[in-house]
Formats: structure tokens, sequence, C-alpha cells
């Protein structure tokens, strides 16, 4: 089963494996963002990205998944508010140049090659004085569990990831555990690194 079916097959369900309320991290951090224009990455179900633009974004989300899109729409109705989606592969996707105010990517594990490629095209697609927020898990989620990819490879270590944004500025990075609990996808004590990023 390719990783698109694998998640096309997940997001059919009824119930939001990641549930509709936003992510920590985000939650607790969006008043430090810049307003305008955000995208999401590997944005699942939407939740994250109908909460931006409850909070008046303009928002485009990105899933491999159209599954996942479908369900973005639908709650986005359900809450009043309108995301733009689009149903794509990070590895082909055109993030753009000096176009966004705000870039997220909650939870998004891919392959270390794909996953600098990306970081790569974040910097560049980011306007002067936007951000780039990420929340992943770490290699010592393996085991736990509670949620996140089955093997290392896919996590995100916080050496690697501060390597890939070089050219922009660290706001926040570390590494900690902290209680995960957003939906059933996502529930238990979590090792994750925390991103915040601003090109300057």
């Amino acid at each position: 089963m390719s990783w698109r079916d694998l998640w096309e097959a997940r997001y059919a369900a009824e119930e939001y494996v990641f549930g509709v309320a936003p992510n920590d991290f985000l939650r607790e951090r969006v008043d430090e963002l810049p307003a305008g224009r955000a995208l999401c990455l590997a944005e699942g179900e939407g939740r994250n990205a109908v909460f931006l633009a409850e909070r008046g974004y303009e928002v485009h989300a990105v899933d491999l998944a159209a599954a996942g899109a479908d369900k973005t729409r639908r709650l986005a109705a359900d809450r009043g508010v309108t995301v733009n989606t689009v149903v794509a592969d990070l590895a082909e996707f055109d993030l753009g140049h000096d176009q966004w105010h705000l870039i997220v990517a909650i939870f998004m594990h891919l392959p270390p090659n794909l996953r600098a490629d990306v970081m790569r095209r974040v910097a560049s697609a980011l306007r002067p004085g936007g951000v780039f927020l990420m929340e992943a898990y770490t290699p010592d989620q393996i085991g736990r569990g509670t949620g996140g990819p089955p093997v290392a490879e896919l996590t995100v270590p916080l050496a690697d990831i501060t390597h890939e944004l070089r050219p922009l500025e660290l706001l926040h990075a570390v590494e900690l555990e902290r209680e995960v609990v957003e939906g059933s996808g996502h529930t238990g004590a979590a090792a994750v690194v925390q991103i915040i990023a601003r090109r300057p």
C-alpha cells in the first residue's frame, strides 16, 4: 500500500483521527505569528487550517490525501470559514517564492531527503519577515505507542531540522516531552521538536 493509499484509507473514516481542535503548540503561539496568508503543509483533516481561518488568515492547505481535503472543507464549512485545499505530493508541490506570511507544518513526517528539500523551499516561499512554525515527533518517540511514524527515519531530530532551516532566523527550537492529546491518533506522553523560524 502506498503512503497516499494509507492516508486515504485512514481519513475515509467519519472520525477526525487527530481531532478537530488545533495543535496545542500552534494554539499557544498563534498571537506571536504574523497575520496574512498562511500555508499548512501535510494538513490532514484540516484542524489547524480551520483554526487559522477562524483567526482571519487566508489559508491554503495541502495534503497527499483527497479524503483529508474533503474533511478540511467540511470542517471549514461547519465553522463558517473558508480554507483553500490542494491535493498534492510535497515532493512535487510548488510552494512559490516570497508568498506566505506564515507556513505551518504540524506532525509532517517525511523521508530525510524530501524533508530537507521541503525546508529549503519553505525558506524561499516565506515573505521577508514571514514565519515557519513546526511541531513533529523526534526519534525518542519510537516505541512509545502514543502516535507518530513507525520508523525513526521519518522522525525529526532537532539538529537536523535546524541545519535544514539555516537561511532562517531561529526564534524557538527545542526538543521536549509533552502530553499530546489530539484525537485518537495522538494521545499520551510524546517526544517532540518545536520550531519557530523567521525569514530575515
